[in-house]
This record gives C-alpha cells, sequence and structure tokens, in this order.
C-alpha cells in the first residue's frame, strides 16, 4: 500500500468537499460558515502540498506503470491535471489574500474560478492515483521531471 499518495489524494478530496460546501454557503449568504469551510478547505490542500513536496524531494515520483499504448495519454493528462493543479493553487492563494484584506469583489470574482478550477482538480488528481496505485503497479520512482516526461 502507498500510504503516503493515499493520504495526499485524500487530502485533496475533503480540501474540494470543504471548498464545494463554503461556495454553497455563501451563495446561500452563511458568510461565516463559507469562511470556515474555505479556511479548512485550504489547511487540507496545503497538508496535500507539503506531503506531495516532501515525498517529491525525498522518494521522487512514481512512473506510470501502466502498458505502453496508454502512456502518451496518460502524460497528457497527467500534465492537465498539473496545470489545472498549479492555477487552483496560485487562485486559490490570491483568493484568500483578497479575502484577508477585505476586498471582497476581487475575492468573489476571483474565487468562483478557483473553487471552479479546484473542483476539476480533485477529480483529475484522484484519478492520476487511481491510474498510479490501483489500475497499474507503480512504476519505479524518479524524480520529478522524468516522471512527468515519461524518461
Amino acid at each position: 500500500m502507498h500510504i503516503l499518495p493515499t493520504i495526499s489524494t485524500m487530502f485533496i478530496v475533503i480540501s474540494a468537499i470543504f471548498v464545494g460546501f463554503g461556495w454553497y454557503h455563501i451563495v446561500k449568504g452563511h458568510r461565516e460558515t463559507h469562511q470556515k469551510l474555505m479556511v479548512f478547505g485550504a489547511i487540507f490542500a496545503l497538508a496535500f502540498f507539503i506531503i506531495y513536496m516532501s515525498r517529491t524531494l525525498f522518494e521522487g515520483n512514481t512512473a506510470f506503470g501502466g502498458p505502453e499504448s496508454l502512456k502518451l495519454p496518460y502524460h497528457l493528462f497527467l500534465f492537465f491535471h498539473i496545470t489545472l493543479a498549479t492555477i487552483g493553487g496560485v487562485l486559490g492563494l490570491v483568493t484568500l489574500w483578497f479575502a484577508y484584506k477585505k476586498k471582497f469583489l476581487k475575492h468573489k470574482k476571483i474565487g468562483r474560478v478557483a473553487a471552479i478550477v479546484w473542483l476539476l482538480t480533485a477529480p483529475t488528481g484522484v484519478l492520476v492515483y487511481i491510474l498510479l496505485y490501483i489500475m497499474y503497479p507503480g512504476g519505479t520512482t524518479k524524480p520529478v521531471i522524468d516522471a512527468i516526461f515519461g524518461l
């Protein structure tokens, strides 16, 4: 069992659940509940990031171990997921900053986009996890650039 990837994937799913419920509550006008849920969402996203980066630094990333015919589609999907996650993370930080500074019009405008991106990022991350650890045996562990580009 790959415990750290499992935990970090669970954290990203929990983060997305908090973001989804946070969005629901702000639409209903429940500002305090929204704020608490979004902070929890950010905490779980940060926990994911810390585990992911620690694992990447100390162990490397797992290469795709599935069939050769799926390598290119997998790597294109992985690139899409990484791009979404990066954009979502940056937008999330900007959104949190605007909320902290009480610039709620900017927070609302960027927050909608950040939430949508994050709610797309989580399921793509789960699919990457499923492909790497459940459907196919994980390949060798290697530095992140090698794993991303299938080297």
